[in-house]
């Protein structure tokens, strides 16, 4: 139980055809309540850093909580860095303690995106650390990185390729899907992530969670989805839950934060119990 590798997490995940919540946190109360709602679940989860919430917080502060809110944590769990370009910031987090970085060489050739993926995996390594890997960047932004262009798709021999010359633990293909809000359903590429995990079992990472069905996160899943991103949902169930707290608090005329806390805390603990289990892995920790 308690902390564990990145890589540890989901083997049992892929094996066993069930996703593990991976949600981007941005403060100390969605830190503490989505470790809460994972408990009340049972279930394992990883927490995700942008690089914006690195830099916002600062990455001794940031450890500092993980480490302190993790203390006796009954579940398993792991720190990861999401969608990061910057080589510093990688090295910054591993140094700390991170437990996986997604280093985010989308925007690069795939020829240099490779040889500096393999660099990112040797240091991560001597950390004792994991890797997931993206050669075709996810549609929208998250928090800054990223583009609204669709990315052209790889060939499945380049994919193959790539992994095999990497060896990163997770890996992020594109299959439709698009960080932030859908402007309409999207329509995913379910047999992409079969092909990919037929000629090379290796855990998947199902970004642009928020918005999707149920049935297209359990038909991702049953593919090989064991890592299962959740950002957009995170923040607008944050945000929409202080905006309806504080306009009945403005209507009574009744001003006290630790309310307004307990409040938002008890959504972001549901929330987080929600995909547990929609993605099966609940009663799994």
């Amino acid at each position: 139980m308690a902390v564990q590798p990145l890589s540890e997490i989901l083997r049992p995940a892929f094996e066993q055809r069930y996703g593990v919540p991976a949600i981007n946190i941005v403060n100390d109360l969605t830190i503490e309540n989505v470790l809460a709602g994972a408990v009340e679940a049972s279930s394992p989860v990883i927490l995700q850093t942008s690089v914006k919430t690195v830099r916002q917080i600062g990455v001794d502060v940031l450890f500092a909580m993980w480490t302190s809110m993790t203390a006796g944590i009954e579940v398993p769990c792991a720190l990861h860095l999401d969608h990061c370009p910057d080589r510093q910031v990688i090295s910054d987090c591993l140094a700390a303690g991170w437990n996986s970085v997604l280093f985010d060489a989308s925007a690069l050739p795939v020829e240099e995106n490779q040889r500096q993926t393999v660099e990112v995996v040797a240091e991560a390594r001597r950390y004792g650390a994991d890797v997931e890997g993206e050669i075709e960047s996810i549609t929208g932004q998250e928090d800054g990185v990223g583009s609204d262009e669709e990315s052209k798709r790889q060939t499945l021999e380049v994919q193959l390729r790539y992994l095999e010359a990497t060896g990163v633990d997770v890996f992020a293909p594109a299959i439709g899907n698009a960080h932030g809000t859908y402007k309409r359903a999207p329509v995913l590429d379910f047999q992409r992530v079969s092909d990919l995990v037929a000629a090379h079992p290796v855990p998947i990472a199902l970004h642009g969670g928020s918005g999707l069905s149920d049935e297209q996160f359990r038909d991702c899943i049953a593919r090989g989805c064991a890592k299962v991103n959740i950002s957009t949902a995170l923040k607008e169930t944050y945000m929409r839950s202080n905006l309806a707290f504080l306009k009945d608090a403005e209507a009574a005329g009744k001003w006290d934060p630790p309310s307004l806390f307990s409040h938002v805390a008890a959504d972001v603990r549901a929330m987080t119990r929600h995909f547990a289990e929609v993605f099966g892995s609940a009663g799994r920790a």
